[in-house]
């Protein structure tokens, strides 16, 4: 027997593989499938979007809550029974599954093992809790809600397609301001992609130049088509971060999507949307016409009033005979310099006596007043003698009288000490007199 060659040993991982040491393709069939299996169960939300039940199995495709995401589930029969009645197409569920790859045809299937209908009772919770937490962050606030404009150029309306909550906002919005201006957005309003095609529709609108205020409008409906899809996390903060006022206007008035709270204003119906974004034009005019009349009446009471002042300036005697009121002012003027004259002159009297009197006493207290009196200076040797002891027998002396001066010699001095017992100086002096000029 000839010896056949061993055969070539395959690539221990996908890494060692090349053009020349390849894996067969069931060899990386086996290997995918292994490695899926070895992938945990995993609980997953999704939509129903296919459900059909064959030969007791059930056969669905599950999407993702908010992206264009979809993948095949199966339930085996076991399974498959739990659901009957529980959950239909378009049903909102919640799965146990395991992925499972099938080497045949290479397809990825997801094996539920349980399944159950999400209740209207926890996407309620749901609701509140995210309603909670946009509270928490401030994001309800009535410190962040925006005015409305006065009189918007352009309003912008996102809404079902041809639905009645478009008709509804512009109609009424044109009975009341026939000139309103509209730009629409038609997208889903209720189903997965509502959430996604609102918000694109918002961002769209905020980045218009011309759109003033943003209307989102839905009819009434179940609940879980009203307030769930306007209660998606992602639509919610996207209305808050808009740079345009959001009017919300979903459903009817006992609907609460946390949409509203989180929007600039909540009108309770389409309909009051439309009525709180534009004014009425008929009370806008009554408005006008009012004011005009309260300003006509305003400017007549004023000129009335003016020309009644005006009158009674006239009727006035000073506007009668201007001239009295400067003769007044005239005879004023007289009295007041009357006055100054009889004032001054009798300041002048006061002091001219004033100065007469100091010049008596400047008089009484002179020297020559003194010698006019009788007294006299003697003087010796240029020097008044104030002492009897500065002078001598002998001495010549020279005296000062009221009316002349008298030459004298000294004959006898008499100290201070001993006029007690000296009582007649003169009796004892005897003096040479000569009169001079």
């Amino acid at each position: 027997m000839d010896d056949q060659p061993s055969p070539v040993p395959l690539p221990a991982t996908a890494s060692g593989t090349a053009p020349d040491a390849p894996w067969p393709l069931r060899v990386l069939s086996e290997n995918l499938k292994k490695y899926f299996e070895r992938a945990p169960e995993a609980w997953i939300e999704g939509q129903l979007i296919e459900f059909k039940v064959i030969r007791g199995n059930a056969w669905m495709t599950l999407r993702d809550l908010d992206e264009d995401y979809s993948l095949p589930v199966t339930a085996w029969r076991n399974v498959a029974s739990t659901l009957e009645g529980a959950v239909e197409q378009g049903s909102r569920v919640v799965a146990c599954v395991r992925p499972s790859f099938y080497t045949k045809t290479g397809r990825l299937n997801m094996i539920a093992s349980a399944m159950r209908p999400v209740g209207i009772g926890d996407l309620l919770a749901r609701v509140e809790k995210l309603r909670r937490t946009l509270e928490a962050e401030g994001l309800t606030s009535a410190a962040r809600k925006r005015p409305l404009p006065v009189l918007p150029h352009l309003i912008g309306l996102v809404t079902g397609k041809n639905s009645d909550a478009l008709k509804d906002v512009m109609r009424n919005a044109h009975l009341r301001w026939p000139e309103a201006r509209f730009e629409v957005r038609e997208v889903a309003v209720q189903g997965a992609n509502a959430p996604a095609e609102v918000m694109a529709a918002v961002a769209e609108l905020d980045a218009h130049p011309e759109v003033d205020v943003i209307i989102i409008a839905r009819g009434g409906g179940a609940l879980e088509e009203v307030v769930l899809p306007f209660s998606d996390e992602a639509l919610v903060r996207a209305v808050a971060a808009t740079r345009t006022p959001v009017v919300s206007a979903i459903g009817h008035e006992a609907d609460r999507p946390v949409l509203d709270d989180v929007a600039d204003v909540r009108a309770s119906t389409p309909t009051d949307a439309a009525k709180r974004v534009v004014p009425d034009a008929t009370l806008e005019r009554e408005a006008i016409s009012a004011a005009r009349m309260r300003l006509a009446s305003g400017v007549e009471r004023l000129v009335l009033q003016e020309s009644q002042s005006l009158q009674a300036l006239r009727t006035r005697p000073v506007m009668a005979q201007p001239e009295r009121l400067v003769d007044e002012r005239a005879q004023d003027l007289e009295r007041w310099r009357g006055r100054a004259r009889t004032s001054l002159s009798g300041r002048l009297d006061r002091e001219h006596d004033a100065v007469g009197h100091l010049r008596a006493r400047v008089r009484s207290l002179s020297p020559q007043k003194t010698l006019d009196r009788g007294y006299a200076v003697v003087q010796h040797e240029g020097e008044v003698v104030r002492h009897a002891g500065r002078v001598a027998v002998g001495d010549r002396l020279d005296i000062l009288v009221a009316a002349g001066r008298v030459g004298a010699t000294v004959t006898d001095t008499t100290d201070p000490a001993d006029a007690a017992d000296h009582t007649d100086i003169t009796s004892t002096t005897t003096t040479t007199t000569e009169e001079t000029a």
